[in-house]
C-alpha cells in the first residue's frame, strides 16, 4: 500500500515547476559580496583586504558578460512581462530568457574599473531578489526598484540610532535601481535554462571612513510588501560597510 501511496503521487508532480508552493508573499533580497556576518571590511591602502571582494564580484558577473548574453538570450522590450505560456499539456519549453548584459551596470559592471571602486573607498555592492516561480512583481507597467539608507539598530536598552550622516550619496545601476519587467515570470531552473537573474548594483560615492556604517536596502513595488508578519526581512537586506583608510 505505502508503494502504491508513493507511485501516485510521484505521478501528481511535475517536472518544471512545484506542485505546492508555500512560500513568502515577498521574496528575500541577497547582497554579493557579502563578507562574513554580511560585513564588508576592507582597507583602501591594503590591495588584498579588498581583492577578494572584486573576485568575487568577477566571478559572479562572468555570466552576464555580454558576449555570452548576446549568444544566449533574447533582446527584449522593457517594461513588459514576458510571458511564455505553454499550449495546454504540450510544454513550451525550453523557455527563452532576456538578456541581462553585464555593461548595464555600468561604474559597478568591473569592465572600466577592476576594483568595483573598493580602491578608491567607493564600493559597489550587487542586490538581486531570490527567484520565485511565477512571482509578477510590478503592475501597472512599473517595475520594483530598489532604495538603501541608514540601517535604524538598537545601541542600549532604549536607545536607538542610524548612520545617515556617514552613509553619503549614493548611484544605481541600472537608473533607479529597477529589476525592470521584462525578467519576470521566472519559470524554474529546468524549464528556463539560461535565466540571467537581474540585478541592481549600488555604489557608495562618499561613505565616511573609518566607521562602522550600518546599511539597509529595501524592494519598493506596488504589489510586493516588505517587512511582513510572517518574515519581518522579506524584501529587505542589510550589511555593514567599514572602510579603513589611513591618512598617512
Amino acid at each position: 500500500m505505502f508503494v502504491l501511496t508513493m507511485y501516485v503521487m510521484l505521478l501528481t508532480l511535475d517536472d518544471y515547476k512545484p506542485t505546492y508552493q508555500d512560500r513568502l508573499v515577498t521574496p528575500g533580497m541577497m547582497i554579493r559580496p557579502r563578507g562574513e556576518a554580511m560585513e564588508i571590511l576592507y582597507n583602501t591602502k591594503d590591495t588584498e583586504s579588498f581583492d577578494i571582494y572584486a573576485q568575487t564580484l568577477n566571478n559572479f558577473l562572468e555570466s552576464y558578460n555580454n558576449s555570452l548574453q548576446v549568444q544566449n538570450n533574447d533582446e527584449c522590450p522593457p517594461d513588459n512581462y514576458f510571458i511564455q505560456e505553454d499550449s495546454g499539456e504540450v510544454r513550451n519549453n525550453p523557455k527563452r530568457s532576456c538578456q541581462f548584459n553585464r555593461s548595464t551596470l555600468e561604474e559597478c559592471s568591473g569592465i572600466t574599473d577592476r576594483t568595483y571602486g573598493y580602491q578608491k573607498g567607493q564600493p559597489c555592492v550587487l542586490i538581486k531578489l531570490n527567484r520565485v516561480i511565477g512571482m509578477l512583481p510590478g503592475k501597472d507597467g512599473q517595475s520594483p526598484y530598489v532604495t538603501c539608507g541608514a540601517k535604524r539598530y538598537k545601541v542600549g536598552q532604549d536607545e536607538w540610532k542610524e548612520d545617515s550622516d556617514a552613509i553619503g550619496e549614493l548611484a544605481y545601476y541600472p537608473p533607479n535601481g529597477t529589476f525592470n519587467l521584462m525578467y519576470f515570470p521566472y519559470y524554474g531552473k529546468k524549464a528556463q535554462l539560461n535565466y540571467s537573474q537581474p540585478l541592481v548594483a549600488v555604489k557608495f560615492l562618499n561613505i565616511s571612513l573609518n566607521t562602522d556604517v550600518n546599511v539597509e536596502c529595501k524592494i519598493n513595488s506596488n504589489t510586493l510588501k516588505t517587512g511582513g508578519e510572517r518574515d519581518k526581512f522579506a524584501g529587505r537586506v542589510s550589511f555593514k560597510l567599514r572602510i579603513t583608510s589611513p591618512k598617512n
